[in-house]
């Protein structure tokens, strides 16, 4: 399954400075965004787990959206993955 990542707002840095990730996880499985997350944290995260993730879901201060909608609309932690799905993480914490 095809999946596009995509951060910004800083949370780019946190991922060796690239903003876009396409990624292709197992077929056959049913991946939701808790268990996207997670992935994420083993296989793309680069530096700072803390200043992304609190506990199984990201920390406050990052949007997350799922094919340009929030994703508190499509059920957070429990949405499941589908095909060519857009997840998009803006960070809102900056210094200063």
């Amino acid at each position: 399954m095809e999946v596009s990542l995509n951060f910004s707002g800083g949370a780019e840095l946190l991922f060796g400075k690239i903003k876009q990730h396409i990624i292709n996880l197992p077929a056959g499985e049913t991946w939701s965004m808790k268990k996207l997350l997670s992935w994420i944290k083993d296989n793309l995260l680069k530096e700072r787990p803390e200043l992304f993730l609190q506990g199984d879901t990201v920390r406050p201060g990052i949007l997350v959206l799922v094919n340009n909608a929030d994703w508190e609309l499509v059920g957070q932690l429990d949405y499941h993955l589908q095909n060519k799905d857009e997840i998009v993480f803006i960070s809102t914490l900056h210094g200063g």
